[in-house]
């Protein structure tokens, strides 16, 4: 986030505070699942849900649109949950004939995603990782070995875009702009 208000910072202003703890632990009850360290140390910093009257019922997922890439957002909190209880399932994965190889397990917890919800990133709470999902796809579990190293490869690309070497992405009057 430090790099985003140095190279975005009108961006950067735009995301509102953090949650508080009391906000987390609603949450996991209503889910019934415990945050994983770092997703609730990301929260506690990023809560990332917009104000309530911008969020629009008509679309599955709200969030500040462009950050980290265009087309998806990080999820805040009530987003987080509300796309959980999409997607969680009765058997705790789906397809429930299919345990070993789920499009979905109720231990992923989506945190970045497009509006419809149909693709993002999820953290598995067994273990740490982050994965990938697509709707129609192949789900690809493990892509980074925690959510450090994805925030890693995210400061990376901010530095490329601060450095102009990017190729579809810079930044104007203080705003990331995709091309």
């Amino acid at each position: 986030m430090t790099l985003l208000r140095q190279h975005a910072p009108a961006d950067h202003a735009d995301l509102p505070g953090p949650a508080t703890e009391q906000m987390l632990a609603a949450a996991e009850e209503r889910m019934g699942i415990s945050l994983p360290g770092d997703l609730r140390t990301w929260l506690l910093q990023n809560n990332l849900d917009l104000p309530e009257e911008d969020v629009d019922d008509e679309v599955a997922c709200c969030g500040f649109d462009g950050f980290p890439d265009e087309g998806s957002f990080f999820l805040g909190i009530r987003a987080m949950e509300r796309l959980y209880a999409n997607r969680s399932m009765p058997g705790g994965f789906d397809p429930p004939d299919q345990p070993d190889n789920p499009f979905w397990r109720n231990e992923w917890i989506p945190f970045p995603s497009d509006q419809d919800g149909w693709m993002g990133k999820f953290i598995d709470v067994r273990d740490g990782r982050v994965g990938r999902w697509f709707v129609g796809e192949i789900t690809v579990t493990g892509e980074y070995e925690s959510l450090a190293h994805y925030f890693d490869s995210i400061a990376e690309m901010l530095t490329k875009i601060a450095d102009g070497t990017y190729p579809v992405c810079g930044v104007t009057e203080g705003r990331l702009v995709w091309t």
